[in-house]
């Protein structure tokens, strides 16, 4: 061992002045960390003679941009710990982007942040770890290693300020020259800046933080004068209207939509249900769809730091007297349900729905029937699903419903074939299918004596690799229609429809309208007859299809 080790302890590098340094790092990031920012440049202006100058020039003033910003963090005791957070937080964010195709914005990043331990295992794979270690581990091991040769503070200040001259003379003379390719890039592929590394990540972190400490401590009320409405009085019995937030599901992989394989065999023989085909999400990731969906902003005006700071559609239900209950088998309600009842099933340790990897959402169901057989208050239930959260497919069901053949059994997308991706993916759709063909039995079970009703609708869709894209999070104005188009289904027993007016037939002959989550907000306090300022009757897609009595 001693003979092993001799070499490497008498290893002696050159000394670099850190001016040397910060390009030689400014070097690697655009040349190895790059790949997927590179790729889609090229794509936008393809390598040809008359494109090759202006390409050479956006190299150039990224290096003199780069340079730039490292040299103002070249000193003594900053420059190593600031580089290998850079290298290894660089080397994750490649390793992302060029297995997922991800780009990297601020909802991103709290995606990141707020997404559990559990989740955040399957993401953990050896390419992964061969990723960080060879773009991140081995740099920051050289990066020690080599000596830096700093001079007395008076000659560091004159370097750095010779440096930084030359690197905004650089840009400068750059720019000008190439203004219209530089703005024409910009304006046509703005997605580019969320694929160039590490910029992306430290501008979306750095976003992130101003976010977070904007933040107000009071929470601003809404809806505080909603009433139940004429259609509540004398009713004889109580009701209970169910809200399915589903996770990852794609309306265009819905059978009951069209699609060829029968990803909805038991939905399909129910009843009286309905598929509304035509919705799209309010964003591209749980964090943003999940708040927006409950807050009544509408996408236009929705940001998570407002929705944090004021009341949702919850709180306006509770303010006009109806029981409120949120039962959650994901990371949590990303703050829809602070201020109501709720309860974490993720993590319930019931052998019958529940192993290592977590619960299946059957467990969303458990002591349904008993708590309908003794409901005593009219109540919304909101079941939020771990529906056919990625990239870990296979675990989302049980060994049952592995009926499209063969499935991808790694979070290694690319280790697999599109179609077996499709096939896993496919048959988390027939495990839901089967979840909410239950819960329907169950509510029409109880309809001889309480009111029930069924809202399902998925928080956003999913990539599977068109385009070279996977999983979802996507900026929403380029995010493919995969993403954004998401599957909705009603249905409403008996006594429901009679007593609040529902017209199915009506709601069935416009099932194709064009919809959003805008909608749900303003659709439920329609449904359910609650009277309040806040309703708007032009964003519900019940108004046309309720009868007057």
């Amino acid at each position: 061992m001693q003979a092993i080790k001799l070499p490497f302890s008498t290893l002696r590098l050159t000394a670099f002045r850190p001016e040397w340094v910060t390009l030689c790092l400014v070097l690697f990031f655009l040349l190895f960390c790059n790949m997927p920012f590179w790729g889609n440049l090229l794509a936008a202006q393809p390598m040809n003679v008359a494109n090759l100058p202006g390409l050479v020039a956006i190299f150039i003033f990224l290096l003199a941009t780069f340079n730039l910003l490292l040299t103002l963090l070249a000193w003594p005791f900053i420059l190593r710990p600031v580089l290998t957070f850079m290298l290894v937080a660089t080397a994750f964010a490649a390793y992302f982007m060029n297995q997922y195709g991800v780009m990297i914005d601020v909802n991103m990043i709290r995606n990141i942040l707020e997404t559990d331990i559990a989740e955040s295992r399957d993401l953990l794979t050896l390419k992964m770890a061969a990723y960080v270690l060879l773009l991140g581990v081995l740099p920051v091991w050289l990066l020690w290693r080599v000596p830096i040769r700093w001079r007395s503070p008076g000659r560091e200040i004159v370097s750095k300020g010779v440096v930084i001259f030359l690197s905004l003379s650089i840009m400068a003379l750059v720019a000008l020259a190439y203004f219209q390719t530089f703005a024409s890039i910009a304006r046509n592929h703005r997605e580019l800046r969320f694929l160039l590394t590490p910029s992306n990540y430290l501008q979306a972190a750095s976003g992130y933080v101003r976010r977070q400490s904007a933040k107000l401590l009071v929470v601003e009320p809404i809806g505080r004068d909603a009433r139940l409405g004429a259609a509540w009085l004398h009713r004889p019995r109580k009701s209970l209207t169910v809200i399915v937030v589903g996770e990852t599901a794609r309306a265009d992989h819905f059978s009951l939509n069209g699609y060829a394989r029968e990803t909805n065999p038991q939905l399909a023989k129910e009843s009286g249900l309905i598929s509304l085909t035509n919705v799209r999400s309010c964003g591209t990731e749980t964090a943003v769809s999940l708040p927006c969906m409950f807050s009544g902003m509408g996408r236009s005006q929705f940001s998570r730091e407002k929705a944090e700071r004021r009341e949702n559609l919850l709180d306006v239900l509770q303010h006009a007297g109806l029981t409120v209950h949120w039962r959650d088998n994901q990371s949590g309600c990303k703050g829809v349900c602070d201020r109501v009842p709720s309860e974490n099933l993720k993590d319930a340790g019931v052998p019958e729905f529940c192993g290592p990897e977590g619960c299946f959402d059957d467990i969303l169901l458990r002591g349904l029937a008993e708590q309908l057989t003794h409901l005593e208050q009219n109540t919304v239930l909101v079941l939020h699903m771990m529906g056919s959260h990625g990239p870990a497919y296979y675990k989302r069901y049980p060994g049952r419903f592995e009926v499209f053949l063969p499935v991808c059994q790694t979070s290694q997308l690319d280790r697999c074939a599109q179609q077996d991706i499709v096939n896993a993916f496919d048959n988390t759709l027939r495990y839901t299918d089967s979840v909410l063909a239950k819960l329907i039995q169950l509510l029409r079970q109880h309809d001889d004596r309480v009111d029930t009703a069924m809202l399902y609708v998925s928080d956003h869709g999913e990539s599977l690799g068109e385009h070279n894209l996977y999983l979802h999070g996507t900026p929403y104005l380029i995010a493919p229609d995969a993403q954004k188009h998401v599957p909705m289904l009603l249905w409403f027993s008996d006594g429901y429809r009679k007593n609040f007016g529902i017209d199915t037939a009506c709601l069935t002959r416009s099932h194709d309208q064009r919809l959003s989550h805008d909608n749900l907000y303003h659709s439920v306090l329609g449904l359910l007859n609650v009277q309040t300022q806040q309703y708007d009757a032009a964003q519900d897609l019940f108004k046309s299809c309720r009868n007057a009595g």
